[in-house]
């Protein structure tokens, strides 16, 4: 409704403009001489004619008052026509003064047509530039009306499309009833509570059948290695060289079972080092809005980016930032320091939050592949961020640092500088 009600303003300003328009356009550029006004002057300039020297202008025209000879008896001001030539040219009304029956000279009355004209194109400027300059600032404010209500909101929807795209469901999408993509944020946001659930209902459902690989592979090694240890003692038993070749080949089948176990274990945990990384060249001050996006709760002062060149790629790079700022604030819930520091080939940006930590035994083993630490507790997670940030960071030639600092757990993040690969 505000959209159709200003659309419908800025027409009929329009539509008054092209009225203007077409109104000067038209118009008439010669303007009448005032009839009762020019026989006034005709008559004050008869009954004066002898004593000119005491003759005052007794109307709003101006005129001059010249003999047969052409003389200059009178005249109201400066700059009026003196000649009869000249007032044919410049097209004044010229009258003759009669006394006694006689002619006695003329009366110059000064043609302000196009002084009247330049006037009334001077008001029609003004009403046009005023008219633009309104048009201006109201256009001007429903683009930043645009700007905040749809193009902001639908840039963030955006960006939050990407970050599921990526695999990131922990960050809440912010919720604004005022944009017209209210119902959609929040529709979004439930989308994303939906996807998490299920992929952690799938995370479990992964580590389930990774624990049963393990299991089971436990439970078929530990038989494989009795028959191998039993056939090893056979085939040092063993007279006949037919049965000890017998023995032999069974040991090396049970070899050959243990690797395939083996195998079939390690494959399930090597499906993470399947997601692409491609790093490109960006510049450092892109890494400030990434921040500000991973800061869900705005809990964090980010500082300035130095200028610099970036080799990252940004859509891996902010899952990096959404990672570290989910686990602290899942983890810890306080308040997050956010520093900078500009090294020779790095940019260093350190998150630390004031939770006091982890246990020396977690610290070297957090960014192992499904550890967690002791103060996960009950909190949900598949121990998974941080493995999956330190992969992103070394395919971009970076690297993730993660220390217990002075007030709680700090995650440095080591992004390299273009041109320093």
């Amino acid at each position: 409704m505000k959209g159709r009600a200003f659309l419908t303003g800025l027409l009929l300003v329009f539509a008054a403009e092209f009225a203007a328009l077409i109104l000067f356009a038209f118009q008439d550029t010669e303007v009448t001489q005032d009839a009762v006004l020019v026989n006034e002057v005709i008559q004050s300039v008869q009954m004066n004619w002898n004593r000119t020297e005491d003759y005052k202008n007794q109307t709003g025209l101006d005129y001059v008052v010249i003999d047969r000879d052409g003389a200059v008896l009178y005249k109201s001001r400066s700059g009026l026509s003196e000649s009869v030539n000249k007032a044919i040219k410049h097209r004044d009304t010229i009258l003759n003064v009669q006394v006694d029956g006689d002619v006695a000279g003329k009366v110059i009355i000064y043609n302000n047509s196009g002084q009247a004209f330049r006037a009334k194109r001077q008001r029609t400027i003004i009403v046009f530039i005023a008219a633009i300059f309104i048009q201006g600032i109201a256009c001007a404010g429903y683009m930043i009306y645009l700007n905040r209500r749809v193009m902001a909101p639908f840039q963030r929807m955006k960006d939050f499309a990407e970050r599921i795209a990526g695999g990131n469901l922990d960050i809440p999408l912010e919720m604004d009833r005022q944009n017209l993509f209210g119902a959609f944020t929040e529709s979004f946001d439930i989308m994303r509570a939906e996807l998490k659930k299920a992929r952690m209902a799938e995370a479990k459902a992964n580590e389930s059948k990774k624990e049963l690989v393990a299991k089971l592979s436990h439970d078929v090694k530990t038989p494989v290695a009795s028959i191998k240890a039993a056939s090893e003692v056979g085939a040092a038993l063993a007279d006949d060289e037919r049965i000890r070749d017998n023995y032999t080949q069974i040991i090396h089948k049970a070899d050959q079972i243990n690797t395939l176990i083996t195998n079939l274990f390690t494959a399930a945990l090597e499906e993470m080092e399947r997601l692409s990384v491609t790093p490109e060249d960006m510049a450092g001050g892109g890494v400030k809005s990434m921040l500000e996006d991973a800061d869900y709760l705005h809990r964090a002062s980010i500082p300035d980016i130095p200028d610099c060149m970036l080799y990252a790629d940004k859509l891996r790079l902010q899952q990096v930032f959404d990672n570290i700022f989910a686990n602290a604030y899942k983890y810890a819930d306080t308040q997050i320091a956010v520093s900078v520091k500009l090294l020779e080939n790095y940019l260093a940006v350190s998150i630390e939050d004031y939770g006091g930590g982890v246990s020396a035994g977690d610290l070297p083993l957090i960014k192992e592949k499904f550890r967690r630490g002791e103060n996960a507790g009950k909190k949900e997670g598949a121990g998974l961020g941080l493995y999956i940030s330190e992969y992103f960071m070394k395919e971009m030639n970076g690297e993730l640092d993660v220390q217990n600092g002075k007030s709680g757990l700090q995650v440095t993040v080591v992004i390299l500088l273009s041109g320093s690969r």
